[in-house]
């Protein structure tokens, strides 16, 4: 009996490995109809963070809908309601594309593909070398926004289903898809959707696929941990109205001076933080994590010569990658109400509001850190004496994310990864935050993994973003190994 199952084993493999030599040669072989298909997605203008581009957003939606729909998958455009902007304005929110390749009767594996089609803000005049719009190939790489970002891993999953149907062949799990257009804003609406759908979209979903990240090096990576976002608005306020430094200045003691001073007492020069409680709720650094850091490909100096500093906060490659993935870190990121335009203009504001963030790892919970912050900053602000008023509010709270690596979602990652590429996967985490990963988890409490084919130097959300021809190609067939490898996963 033994023998016979070794057989069948072996039998079976050997299948697959003909199979999937045809779907390679087969995606080999529609490089072009690919680079078309990210062209024409690439030159949508579809910026969830302007509202004057909510009809390309509205487009976007459509356009992924129907290469679903095409495809023969059973597609739902879903209404998730209306935003209002700042000045009061109210605008339908992008509908969320649902698609089901499902033919099984319930016997196979369900995985669900989560991705976004929204991109961050461009203009050639930011420092583009290329339109942002107007995908351009040079030297094998594929510049536009939102290439890499997340466009390219949204059509590579598409592509993967299409090969197994342009090839008659059956998908080796049924595959579900969810894709949004409000992420790069907060996924306005996602939340409320993800848990209406969690008895009927969800409920046969086993596994959940997010390509929403990248690779550490040129390593190919499996993405297992996200940090969580605490991001706080510190306003302090003082006189009726803005003054002139020269007639009040040396009379009045000045919202920006206090400001400074607070937001200077979050954190020392050397990177520590300084609200008492967060550094002692961070989890233990084990010695096994230590080693698994220790083996991943990352070189510091390229790291530091890419940013374009001459020293960083850390020398050592494992505490460098433990500082920007699993410790918490604080980062100031503007003061609104201040002056900050070209110029000389000799004004003390009224009002000023610091804005920071701290991110935050396991176990550290949104709720206790805003209670420490808020506790921390009103009594520096106490000692200073100041009459002006301070009010500190935390305006989002999205928690971190940690799968364990362990589980057979990894191990088949694992698989495909060495299948396409031929080499073992580096275990990352992330050092942003992904608050649809937690969501998702939270609410259909199945299994999660992050599985990028993003190279490391994509630049996204910066000028000059990109994806290389290799990473759409290959990671397309990454993909496609990677639902051979779940099919494998034994159902419980």
């Amino acid at each position: 009996m033994i023998h016979r199952c070794a057989a069948v084993v072996l039998l079976f493999a050997a299948v697959y490995s003909f199979e999937y030599e045809e779907l390679k040669q087969y995606v080999d072989s529609h490089e072009g109809d690919y680079i078309k298909a990210l062209r024409e997605w690439v030159a949508i203008e579809s910026d969830s963070s302007d509202a004057t581009k909510r009809g390309e957003l509205h487009q976007m939606m459509e356009v992924v809908g129907e290469k679903l729909r095409k495809l023969g998958g059973k597609v739902e455009l879903v209404d998730i309601g209306t935003q209002q902007l700042p000045d009061g304005e109210t605008l339908p929110l992008p509908k969320v594309v649902t698609a089901e390749f499902v033919d099984d009767g319930g016997n196979k594996s369900t995985v669900c593909v989560y991705g976004h089609v929204d991109v961050q803000p461009a203009k050639k005049e930011d420092g583009w070398s290329t339109d942002p719009y107007n995908l351009t190939d040079i030297n094998g790489n594929l510049y536009g926004r939102g290439a890499s970002d997340n466009k390219a891993p949204v059509l590579a999953w598409i592509h993967a289903v299409e090969a197994y149907k342009a090839l008659n062949m059956e998908l080796p799990v049924n595959v579900k898809f969810l894709i949004e257009g409000m992420e790069e804003t907060g996924s306005n609406g996602l939340d409320a959707m993800v848990e209406s759908k969690k008895d009927s979209f969800f409920s046969d979903v086993d596994y959940i696929i997010i390509s929403d990240c990248g690779w550490l090096s040129r390593r190919p990576a499996l993405t297992y941990g996200t940090r969580g976002n605490c991001y706080f608005f510190a306003e302090v306020e003082g006189p009726k109205q803005d003054l002139h430094s020269g007639v009040y200045g040396g009379t009045v003691i000045e919202p920006m001076t206090d400001l400074i001073g607070i937001l200077d007492s979050l954190i020392s020069p050397s990177g520590k933080i300084l609200v008492p409680g967060i550094r002692e709720a961070v989890a233990h650094f084990s010695d096994e994590e230590w080693r698994m850091y220790h083996d991943i490909q990352f070189d510091v100096d390229s790291y530091r010569a890419k940013i374009g500093v001459d020293r960083l906060m850390y020398n050592n490659k494992v505490e460098l990658l433990a500082h920007r993935w699993r410790h918490p870190t604080v980062s100031i990121h503007g003061i609104e109400g201040a002056f900050s335009a070209p110029g000389t203009k000799t004004v003390i504001p009224a009002k000023v509001i610091g804005k920071f963030s701290i991110r935050q790892v396991p176990d550290m919970e949104p709720a206790t850190v805003e209670k420490q912050v808020t506790e921390y900053l009103q009594s520096v602000f106490a000692k200073r004496k100041s009459p002006n008023k301070l009010k500190v509010k935390m305006v989002i709270g999205a928690k971190p994310w940690l799968a364990d690596t362990k589980r057979a979602l990894y191990e088949a990652g694992k698989a495909a990864v060495k299948r396409v590429f031929n080499v073992d996967p580096d275990l990352i985490r992330e050092g942003g935050t992904i608050p649809v990963a937690r969501t998702l988890e939270d609410v259909t409490h199945k299994e999660i993994i992050m599985l990028p084919i993003g190279g490391f130097d994509d630049g996204l959300h910066s000028q000059n973003e990109k994806m290389s021809r290799f990473n759409y190609i290959e990671g397309t067939k990454l993909f496609i190994s990677y639902l051979h490898e779940v099919s494998q996963i034994k159902k419980n």
